[in-house]
């Protein structure tokens, strides 16, 4: 417990002392009580459990289904609106922030949560639905909609999320608040990754264009 609540005052600047955040984040709240329902989840006593998580959403305003598996130092930063499915896996060192949803695609019972790797930041608002990956050290930028995999050390943003690849050394070197870098041009940005995008479907295009060619050569 004081691991994480020195972990969260690293984190968040407007932390005065570890007994403001005992006290009076819900984010750490939301985080205690489920590792007691996740406990009593994992001895099969699933509706105690449910009934913790039930009281923890009212108390927190954050949603952490019981079931779901999270590592060590998970900051929940304001935290109201999150929502963390069931068969959700969350690395060491996350940081999320309020509005989040780490949501489910399918009716099956198996496996249908994101799996969310070490150090990564997940911005206000963003959706990441599915059983995709999250890779190490990765950024979801505010509002982002992931539906694919996002690979260690990468920014994503938009909806659907793309990669941002402008500066990402920088990036990648520094804390980026709500996993949302602030100090480019996310407009000319987003112009140069169309450009991208074109050029690698062009690219595509004329590579097949030389497969038909080859083809009717041969003929």
């Amino acid at each position: 417990m004081i691991k994480l609540l020195i972990s969260i005052k690293e984190r968040d600047p407007a932390a005065n002392s570890l007994l403001e955040i005992f006290l009076l984040y819900p984010g750490f709240h939301a985080v205690l009580l489920h590792r007691i329902a996740n406990f009593i989840w994992n001895l099969k006593l699933k509706f105690f459990a449910k009934i913790i998580s039930y009281f923890a959403r009212i108390f927190t305003g954050i949603e952490i289904h019981p079931g779901a598996q999270i590592g060590e130092n998970m900051f929940i930063d304001h935290g109201l609106g999150v929502v963390i499915g069931e068969t959700s896996e969350i690395g060491n060192n996350v940081l999320i922030y309020h509005g989040v949803t780490l949501g489910g695609n399918t009716l099956n019972k198996g496996k249908r949560h994101p799996t969310i790797k070490n150090n990564v930041i997940i911005g206000a608002g963003a959706k990441i639905l599915g059983p995709v990956i999250v890779g190490e050290g990765a950024r979801v930028g505010a509002n982002a909609v992931v539906t694919k995999n996002v690979p260690n050390k990468s920014t994503f943003m938009g909806v659907p999320a793309k990669e941002l690849k402008e500066n990402s050394n920088k990036i990648k070197k520094r804390f980026t608040a709500y996993g949302t870098p602030t100090d480019i041009d996310l407009e000319q940005q987003t112009q140069e990754n169309k450009i991208i995008l074109k050029s690698e479907k062009i690219e595509k295009k004329l590579k097949l264009l030389e497969l038909e060619i080859k083809k009717i050569k041969h003929k």
